[in-house]
């Protein structure tokens, strides 16, 4: 039995995690980029280099006191294509008065 538990105890050490690399709009047509994100709902797609974001495709993926602004990203057939929303706190202006 301890042998058991210590031939399991190793297996789990040895697995390499199992991350995913994440998805670059700069790798991908705008309409793919937008493609990807409307299939998810939401997700954190890179933007070049070391760049990244979270991008929704409307506000119910935000927390109840966002909004959604427009997000624009380099995608590989243009500079700027507009993959969704990203989600935002609204800000509140202040007048000055009390």
């Amino acid at each position: 039995m301890t042998k058991l538990v210590a031939v399991l105890a190793l297996a789990v050490l040895s697995t390499p995690a199992l991350a995913q690399p994440r998805p670059s709009t700069t790798q991908m047509s705008c309409a793919q980029a937008q493609s990807y994100l409307a299939q998810q709902g939401a997700a954190v797609i890179g933007t070049g280099g070391m760049t990244y974001d979270r991008f929704v495709v409307s506000r119910q993926f935000c927390q109840p006191t966002e909004t959604t602004r427009e997000a624009f990203v380099p995608a590989a057939d243009t500079r700027a294509c507009m993959i969704g929303f990203t989600c935002i706190q609204p800000t509140v202006e202040f007048n000055g008065r009390d």
